[in-house]
């Protein structure tokens, strides 16, 4: 079911996908209100599993709950049928400024002849080659041939990898430190919303950074890894409630990767290739998981077991495998910190351009 029904159910809704004339006012009103309905779904939900973590609900409770949860996951459908009844007034206007719209296209032919497809503007010929290719639309093979797509890639390995596997092993985890099968299922519950944060809101707050303070992208990658690396010493401290809050940084970090990770690879390799490059800078996560989960978290764990029933407990069966993944990340956090670094002056670049373009419009 897991494997079918992600694949059956974009092959059903791919003939409903239609091309829309955009006005970036009322669209960015509406994303507003899809992750505004988003949040408070998340909310509820940690709400609800705090709640059962604490006390029985019965019945009548339970089905109040379930009733109240689809009503919630019924808004997003509401935002948009509400957006749709919109969508004739927004076509008119869209259609009346046509005209102005192409007149300004051919005011500006000139100095967009200057600058790549993307809006960035180039830079200076003095940089370094490999930053002077920055925001072109690559090819995969092009993009192999930077530098700053193995320190992407390096990057990844070294968060999702080890994200992975503590996630994977969190049910062994807990049993090891004395926690119960529902507590430990709770904490699987609640690394998904700390995941779901993690992606909505290093998205947010990297592009509201960037356009307000010129800080890149890379830098919150940096700051991320360097987090997850404090989440992974702190389960590994084994103290009492050291697994909740290890969890918690370690599931909002792992959630921010996969929001920094493809914007930073859009705008450093354009995204004429972008579905290519994306997909085989993801192939770090599975490496990464293979590395930490079977060859430091598994063996580690074995090896501590051996002889006693195959079954470990206390904070030393884990604690070596995560301060390992805690250095493993803190390197994550340097090659992202070098990424940084030999990106900056093409980030400032590219805020520039969008400054300028806001200000013309």
């Amino acid at each position: 079911m897991l494997a079918l029904l992600p694949t059956f159910n974009s092959l059903f809704f791919m003939c409903f996908v239609r091309i829309f004339n955009t006005n970036k006012v009322n669209e960015k009103k509406h994303l507003n209100w899809f992750s505004l309905a988003a949040i408070v779904i998340a909310a509820y939900l940690m709400v609800v599993i705090i709640l059962e973590n604490t006390v029985t609900l019965k019945l009548p409770a339970r089905i109040s709950v379930f009733a109240f949860l689809v009503i919630l996951l019924a808004s997003p459908l509401y935002i948009a049928i509400k957006a749709h009844h919109n969508e004739p007034l927004r076509t008119s206007l869209i259609e009346e400024n046509q005209v102005i719209d192409d007149s300004d296209k051919v005011d500006t032919g000139i100095l967009h002849a200057a600058e790549d497809s993307r809006g960035y503007r180039r830079l200076p010929a003095n940089v370094d080659h490999d930053s002077s290719q920055l925001g072109e639309n690559m090819n995969l093979l092009q993009a192999i041939c930077i530098g700053d797509f193995w320190f992407l890639f390096i990057a990844t390995a070294c968060c999702m990898g080890s994200g992975l596997a503590t996630v994977n092993n969190i049910s062994q985890i807990g049993g090891s430190l004395g926690y119960t099968n529902f507590e430990t299922s709770t904490l699987v519950s609640l690394w998904s919303i700390w995941n779901f944060l993690g992606r909505l809101g290093a998205g947010y707050v990297s592009d509201y950074f960037l356009h307000v303070k010129s800080w890149p992208r890379p830098l919150f990658m940096a700051f991320t890894l360097a987090t997850m690396s404090i989440g992974h010493s702190v389960i590994a401290s084994g103290l009492p409630g050291s697994l909740y809050a290890g969890s918690v940084l370690v599931g909002v970090c792992y959630g921010s990767q996969w929001s920094l990770m493809p914007t930073i690879a859009s705008e450093i390799f354009g995204v004429a290739h972008f579905g290519t490059i994306f997909n085989t800078i993801t192939i770090a996560s599975p490496i990464g998981s293979y590395i930490f989960s079977v060859r430091v978290v598994g063996y580690i764990y074995d090896k501590e077991a051996a002889g006693k029933g195959n079954t470990c407990s206390g904070a030393r069966c884990f604690m070596l495998s995560f301060f390992i993944m805690a250095g493993a990340t803190f390197v994550g956090f340097l090659v992202a910190l070098a990424l940084f670094f030999r990106t900056r002056t093409f980030y400032q670049g590219a805020v520039v351009r969008r400054l300028q373009v806001s200000v013309m419009k």
